[in-house]
């Protein structure tokens, strides 16, 4: 075979169905003239090579990545421009990926991991945005007057490797980011990775889990605004300004340090800064045996909520300082499941639920064990990696009851629990009053919010969905996993009859995940209620590729839709989409 390396950038047009659905003729001599007046001398200038033109996409070769990315950029502002005398419904809007990588050349045509990713990257990109690779990144910094977003490191869809992925934040692309958060009306705090300073990497995942538990802890705090861990970790590995996570993230306060783990023995190191003004309010350093660590974390939170509020009694600080469990080794197999719990593979999700497991035989009063791995088994529902479906829902259900029953104040447990009830085991009633206990021990709990809204869905109660759907976004603004709260707000507003808002909703998730069941789902079913066919079907058929066993005759298996009103809609609406009886 024939290889090189080269830089790829892949293109295609948002909405490309509904615009051809709309104005078949027009949309398509519009694509024309744009490749004529904008495409082709683009691409020409940076000396690159159009590989080849699909219908609604395009791929490009080039030999430099400074070049990609400049034609990348060009090509934003210019589609921009063109679009301004244009009605927002009528917009041709681009996403666009670019790596560096190995292709594969036969004849005039390019394959491979090279090219395979680009076109991840740019299904992954934000209507109007760029996004690129680490090695492009690598490249062109310094070379290019651009400013880049890191996205921190993604997984990609059938790569083996995870990718790091940045934004490239273009003057188009500013003009649609999310404005920064305003301020809550109380403190509020956000807890940064804490450095690794144990010399070996594979204990990332026992600094990343003190972080976490730091986090749960200061949450339980009622009266403390706390930035949910995904959006904290989105500045993993990231040399950032306290004044700048303030501003992004809507904070005053910053927690950061590191932690050292050699041999039995355990070092935490943590500052507080006012974001406001740069200052530093308090640092310490803890140190003890590992069987201590729980003592060690309960001194950080201390600290940190005395430091904020030197007046609040002991008595709530100590209430809020909860054990999970006694057993270090216990402990140390939880903090393993949930550092590749993170990860959206298949493989990692088996690993965590291996390791959960782990957990629960050296301890088996370990709630919030119990609770991730029920939660494993909803994450397995809701990606279609389903293998024995009696098996599963009964264990989900076992692990669920435990994790509900062992964990009456522990939040994580509980929440883990009401969703793997409700979705998994049909049973909606206890999950959401499960769901509901968790969220009053923890009102900062992100992660408890969003499955709030998706079980309140299912129960007919659409508006209060999106409300808990906003308080979620609010409490993790850079929410890796965004594409679910996008699925649960696009369900809720199916459901109150918006259909044409329950799809545009249903896209955006579809962007951040393009293999997402849920709103792969909703978006054929608000698409056919919508009028527009020809989207319905392109959602079906990418929907019964994720779930080919999916009919009407097992509908009701896929949502635990409570009202058969609802779910006459549903199926009406599934129907018409195209799925088969």
């Amino acid at each position: 075979m024939n290889r090189r390396l080269a830089a790829i950038l892949a293109a295609d047009v948002v909405g490309y169905s509904r615009l051809v659905e709309q104005d078949e003729a027009g949309t398509l001599a519009a694509l024309r003239e744009r490749r004529k007046k904008i495409l082709d001398p683009t691409v020409a200038r940076q000396r690159g090579r159009i590989v080849k033109v699909m219908g609604d996409g395009v791929l490009v070769e080039f030999g430099s990545a400074v070049n990609a990315v400049t034609c990348a950029v060009e090509l934003q502002k210019q589609f921009a421009a063109a679009n301004e005398s244009i009605a927002d419904d009528r917009r041709i809007v681009l996403r666009v990926g670019v790596n560096l990588g190995d292709v594969v050349v036969e004849g005039g045509d390019l394959y491979g991991d090279g090219v395979i990713i680009a076109v991840r990257l740019q299904a992954m990109a934000e209507p109007g945005g760029i996004n690129i690779s680490g090695g492009v990144h690598e490249q062109v910094s310094g070379k290019l007057v651009a400013a880049f977003d890191d996205l921190g490191v993604c997984e990609v869809k059938n790569s083996l490797k995870p990718l790091r992925v940045f934004r490239l934040r273009s003057a188009s692309h500013a003009a649609q980011a999310r404005p920064a958060p305003a301020l809550p009306d109380k403190p509020s705090i956000a807890v940064l990775p804490f450095q690794n300073m144990s010399g070996d990497i594979e204990q990332e995942y026992f600094a990343d889990g003190m972080v976490e538990e730091i986090i749960t802890a200061l949450s339980r705090t009622r009266w403390l605004f706390v930035i949910a861990r995904a959006s904290s970790f989105t500045y993993k590995n990231r040399i950032v300004e306290v004044k700048q996570v303030g501003r992004e993230l809507g904070v005053r306060y910053v927690l950061e340090g590191s932690v050292r783990k050699a041999g039995n023995r355990v070092r935490i190191t943590c500052q507080l800064i006012d974001t406001s003004t740069g200052a530093h309010l308090w640092a310490d350093r803890f140190d003890g045996e590992l069987a201590d660590i729980f003592d060690l974390q309960d001194q950080v939170t201390g600290n940190v909520v005395g430091a904020i509020a030197p007046k609040l009694e002991q008595a709530e600080v100590e209430r809020a300082m909860r054990k999970r469990t006694e057993n270090p080794d216990a402990y140390d197999y939880f903090l393993r499941g949930m550092a590749v719990f993170y990860q959206w593979t298949k493989e990692a999700n088996n690993e965590a639920l291996s390791l959960f497991y782990k957990a629960i035989e050296l301890d088996g009063n370990f709630s919030a064990a119990y609770g991730l791995a029920a939660r494993c088994y909803a994450r397995r529902k809701s990606a279609g990696w389903v293998t024995d479906r009696a098996y599963e829902i009964a264990e989900t259900a076992r692990l669920g009851r435990l994790a509900g029953e062992l964990g009456r104040d522990d939040a994580v447990a509980l929440f883990g629990a009401g969703i793997a009830l409700a979705f998994v085991v049909g049973d909606v009633d206890d999950g959401d009053a499960l769901i509901d206990r968790a969220l009053a021990l923890n009102p900062n709990l992100a992660a408890a919010w969003i499955f709030s809204g998706w079980v309140k869905v299912w129960l007919g109660k659409p508006e209060t969905a999106i409300e808990c759907e906003a308080r979620a976004m609010r409490l993790s603004p850079h929410e890796p996993h965004i594409y679910n709260m996008q699925a649960a707000t696009a369900a809720a507003h199916f459901f109150a009859g918006r259909y044409t808002e329950a799809l545009s909703w249903a896209e955006m998730s579809i962007r951040e995940q393009p293999d997402y069941i849920l709103s792969e789902s909703v978006a054929a079913a608000s698409a056919a209620l919508a009028g527009h066919p020809a989207a319905a079907a392109k959602s079906m058929a990418r929907l019964r590729q994720l779930m080919p066993e999916l009919c009407i005759s097992n509908l009701n298996e896929l949502l635990p839709i409570r009202r058969p009103e609802d779910f006459d809609r549903w199926t009406e609406a599934m129907r018409k989409a195209g799925l088969p009886e």
